[in-house]
């Protein structure tokens, strides 16, 4: 029987653990979009401090899709928004 180096197993376990850490804790897609319009705009519009003193008219929108540079199908709340994933608990099918 053939076995297995210590390295082998432990960069074999790393990759699981990477693959748990990053399809569980992964941020949803983030846009800047106009609330009132829903039209994306320009990651500058939504940044704060950017020493300009010029107000931000933009907020951060997550997940969803964009068609004809409009938003639809997330939130601009990023708690209401579901990542999934593996292993993940939350909202399941059953």
């Amino acid at each position: 029987m053939r076995r297995l180096r210590s390295s082998t197993v432990v960069l074999g376990g790393m990759g699981v653990l990477a693959a748990t850490i990053t399809s569980c804790g992964s941020e949803p897609d983030r846009r800047c979009v106009d609330p009132l319009t829903r039209e994306k705009l320009p990651s500058y519009e939504c940044e704060s401090g950017n020493g300009s003193g010029s107000s931000t008219r933009g907020s951060y929108y997550y997940g969803g899709s964009v068609s004809d540079n409009r938003v639809s199908g997330g939130s601009f709340d990023r708690t209401a928004v579901d990542t999934g994933g593996f292993g993940c608990s939350g909202s399941g099918g059953g």
